[in-house]
């Protein structure tokens, strides 16, 4: 599942889909863009995003097989 992070700021149907799984996160930014200058709003949204990303854990794709003896 996609963090609020994640979803395209530019596509309105991301941000209808964002703003709809993260209400109370969408209202708190919303609220963080009238108080802050753009320059500010955009220093903390990236800032955010980065530690978000450096908190997952990294997880490792371990495609086990059957192998046929033959």
């Amino acid at each position: 599942m996609k963090s609020f992070f994640d979803f395209n700021r530019n596509s309105p149907e991301e941000r209808r889909v964002r703003n709809e799984l993260y209400p109370e996160l969408a209202k708190f930014h919303i609220a963080l863009r009238e108080e802050m200058d753009e320059e500010e709003y955009q220093a903390y949204y990236n800032s955010e995003k980065e530690s978000l990303k450096q908190s997952r854990p990294i997880v490792y794709q371990n495609n086990r097989k059957w192998i046929p003896a033959y």
